[in-house]
């Protein structure tokens, strides 16, 4: 049978992200310092851009407008690359584009876990589930405490009919998130975790999950010969198999361990006047741009020539970064408001008074998407009188029930069991039975798994200890 040839027209839609989309975001993610890095070298790079004598809220400065402008569009259709209107003014080397995922560097395991976990799909039940077990992760990235014991703390928590089967189908999706190996219960699943992630073309794969499976003790003690007769490997392919076991990592939450910031500039500021508390954006946090004029007033209409060109092409990048910037601070702006809309009690109060709160209540109030609020609340700080603080830290899960007469925050719990403990009989420390027990007098239903928990995670030592030390 012979086939004919054909056109056919399908008329579709497709999202795409058009390249002004793209670097707003990149710039959303980016911390006060590494913005003004970004910054520096684009204005290296561009001599249509020029820093304005004073700082301020970066606003968009517009050139007038000239009959030229007309032929600059004011963004490219969302089928089209940058490359496709203009050359490509600052591509790396490689033709690579920029890196829009956001870094793990300088943040904490816990930290880069949470952001991951507000990035799922997870829904409301699953991720209080998912947010306890991310409590309960060591500094090696292995869960500290048995699937039982977290099915206690739930339920005592307010989750009923909780079973151990659904925590543990919460567990195999949080199996999924990076450093690949995090979540594990032991050494064999996190080894297997990971080489379940590797390609299937990987050579000696099959024989390496094998050898995790059944013989990681035989691996430990060197024993070549029961290896090499129960895997059917000879020599050279035993070496193979254990060289790719060794190349995993058993501690994947290592590259995490003591990470510091060393140095924070507050994009927001706190304060409190006549009218009331007001959120601004800090005024010294990032140099206000604008468009170089004498460059600017060298465009003209109609001329086609190279350096002509070259002006235009860099008015154009000129202007985009201005109006991503103007967005980017529009957007922190808002979402700091709403943070501290909803957590006045604490900048009152103190940290007892926090609030439990979310990304999506924000995401709701500032319509926007939850990873839009997890990008803009990442290494961004506000300065407020009672400190700074990175806008994650009002973040903190409902703990003591489902509806609000009942929800408190964990921050909250936290500091109400410091203070409970700074106030302790110096020769009759408070037992954690006694701190739940306490926490229930003042309306706080928490089970003593979880105090125990937040008091370690302060660094307070146990009662017998406390006592020992006093």
């Amino acid at each position: 049978m012979a086939m004919k040839a054909s056109l056919q027209l399908r008329v579709g839609t497709q999202l795409t992200m058009t390249p002004q989309l793209q670097q707003a975001i990149a710039l959303l993610q980016l911390s006060t310092l590494d913005l003004r890095q970004e910054i520096q070298q684009a204005m290296e790079s561009n001599p249509l851009l020029e820093l304005d004598e004073e700082f301020g809220e970066q606003a968009v400065v517009e050139t007038p407008e000239e009959e030229w402008a007309s032929e600059i569009p004011a963004e490219l259709s969302t089928d089209s690359e940058w490359s496709d209107t203009y050359t490509d003014l600052a591509a790396p080397a490689g033709g690579e584009g920029p890196d829009f995922e956001r870094q793990a560097e300088g943040q904490s395991l816990r930290g880069h876990l949470a952001w991951q976990l507000a990035m799922s799909d997870l829904a409301p039940r699953e991720r209080q589930i998912a947010e306890s077990l991310i409590d309960a992760v060591d500094d090696a990235g292995y869960l500290s405490s048995p699937l039982d014991e977290q099915c206690e703390g739930l339920r005592a928590q307010g989750l009923t009919g909780l079973r151990s089967r659904e925590v543990e189908a919460v567990l195999l999706r949080l199996q999924q998130f990076e450093p690949t190996g995090v979540f594990a219960r032991d050494l064999r699943e996190c080894l297997a975790l990971q080489l379940a992630a590797l390609p299937d073309d990987t050579p000696c794969l099959p024989q390496a999950r094998r050898l995790v499976r059944q013989f990681l003790e035989a691996l430990a003690g060197d024993d070549r010969r029961l290896l090499k007769r129960r895997l059917g490997l000879d020599d050279a392919a035993l070496d193979a198999t254990i060289a790719l076991v060794r190349a995993l990592d058993p501690r994947p939450g290592s590259a995490f361990a003591g990470v510091t910031d060393d140095y924070v500039v507050p994009d927001l500021v706190a304060y409190h006047d006549r009218h009331g508390w007001r959120v601004e954006l800090n005024p010294e946090a990032l140099p206000r741009l604008r468009i170089q004029p004498d460059y600017a007033a060298l465009i003209r209409r109609a001329d086609t020539s190279d350096d002509n060109r070259f002006l235009k092409d860099h008015l154009q990048e000129a202007r985009w970064l201005m109006k991503s910037l103007a967005s980017r601070n529009d957007t922190l702006l808002r979402v700091g408001r709403e943070i501290l809309a909803r957590q006045l009690d604490f900048l009152e109060q103190g940290e007892e008074a926090m609030k439990p709160l979310i990304l999506a209540d924000i995401a709701e109030a500032v319509e926007m998407h939850e990873s839009t609020i997890s990008r803009v609340t990442t290494q961004k700080f506000i300065h407020t009188p009672r400190g700074v603080f990175e806008l994650k830290y009002f973040f903190s899960s409902q703990v003591g029930g489902e509806g609000d007469g009942d929800a408190h925050s964990s921050t909250a719990i936290r500091a109400r069991i410091r203070k409970l403990i700074q106030e302790e009989p110096p020769r009759k420390p408070l037992s954690d039975s006694k701190l739940v027990a306490l926490l229930d007098e003042a309306g706080i239903k928490v089970a003593r798994r979880t105090v125990a928990k937040y008091r370690e995670a302060m660094g307070i030592p146990s009662s017998s200890e406390r006592k020992r030390l006093r």
